[in-house]
């Protein structure tokens, strides 16, 4: 009988996280991984890279629905807060709007270096999506990781013409985690080995 424990068993899926500029320059990078790691998640490849502009526009999508569902968020918001978007934005046009916040991101990833990862779990996609918390930090809760370290809004963001600053991007989708783990990882940049502290977690499974 082998004596060494093994948890490839559990019924776990893989997910994307990356740590954006803003947080690898306000020194969030072992933070969020710790909030992971402590969770149970476990980490199967990471990296620190500078994104070209190019990389950056190729991970985005490019379809005009995607592009207007972004500048129809920024109608909403101008709407909320009565902001005219024609004098902040010079258009209240939502698929130019969703051009200029398209741009926007490709400038605020590119800025910096970022940090990719693939993290594993059992329903990781769920799971990271509520330890990072809303995508909008103003409206994130606390204990999370945008609710506790950003209070960035998109009426700052967009009145600043810029992106908001929330630290993170998490998969939303199980389709999502899969495209955006093969776009900024290889196979061969993928790990698999077992947590000790899964036997505690999940019970002793033993080779027999």
């Amino acid at each position: 009988m082998s004596s060494k424990y093994k948890t490839h068993h559990l019924p776990t899926e893989k997910t994307f996280i990356m740590v954006k500029p803003d947080g690898v320059m306000r020194g969030l990078i072992g933070e969020v991984i710790k909030r992971l790691e402590q969770r149970g998640l476990k980490v199967v490849a990471m990296k620190m890279m500078h994104a070209t502009r190019d990389h950056i526009d190729g991970f985005y999508p490019k379809e005009q629905a995607w592009i207007d569902r972004l500048g129809q968020k920024g109608l909403k918001t101008f709407a909320e807060y009565d902001i005219d978007p024609k004098k902040h934005m010079g258009t209240d046009n939502q698929s130019e709007i969703g051009a200029v916040v398209r741009a926007g991101l490709i400038d605020f990833l590119s800025m910096a270096p970022v940090v990719p990862m693939v993290v594993e779990g059992i329903h990781a996609i769920s799971v990271v999506r509520k330890i990072v918390g809303s995508t909008l930090p103003v409206f994130a809760e606390p204990g999370t990781i945008r609710g506790d370290y950003s209070i960035d809004a998109p009426t700052a963001a967009n009145l600043e013409g810029r992106s908001i600053y929330n630290i993170v991007h998490a998969s939303e989708t199980a389709e999502e985690a899969a495209h955006e783990i093969d776009y900024w990882f290889k196979k061969n940049e993928l790990f698999d080995y077992d947590r000790a502290d899964h036997v505690v977690m999940f019970g002793d499974k033993r080779n027999q």
